[in-house]
């Protein structure tokens, strides 16, 4: 037996034939085709009771749950690998934030020996210029 019945096209569709002749509408177990095959086996929407309209409306809700349980799957890897990207960012960040310090201590530092050397080269230009004086005037003694 042939049925027909009108899917929105934004919806999956499913279609599953038999080769005998069983008056049975229900196909063994083993050989429904997944609705959606990233979901566990325990997860899968049953086939619908074609005869009953609840049936068909609990089968409409479960693959409307079923799509909607799977975009927050995918909105959540899509998060953690967001999550990841930040982590690695905080991490250099605070690794140049280091870096950063470690190059105003040196700095610092750097700045404290040059005005040190400077002080120690003027009191060296200093006491040579006292002994030019003072070799001059032994010269001029002399």
């Amino acid at each position: 037996m042939i049925s027909t019945a009108r899917v929105p096209a934004d919806k999956p569709v499913r279609i599953a034939f038999s080769l005998n002749d069983a008056s049975d509408d229900t196909p063994p177990e083993d050989s429904i085709p997944l609705a959606f095959p990233e979901l566990d086996q325990q997860l899968q929407p049953l086939p619908p009771c074609h005869d009953s309209a609840e049936s068909m409306q609990v089968y409409k809700q479960h693959c409307q749950i079923a799509e909607e349980y799977h975009e927050v799957k995918r909105e959540i890897a899509l998060l953690e690998e967001r999550k990841k990207e930040l982590i690695a960012k905080l991490d250099q960040a605070e690794k140049e934030k280091v870096d950063a310090a470690q190059l105003v201590r040196e700095f610092e530092a750097l700045t404290e020996e040059n005005r040190t050397l400077k002080l120690a080269q003027s009191q060296c230009v200093e006491q040579l210029e006292k002994l030019r004086i003072q070799y001059q005037k032994r010269q001029g003694s002399s």
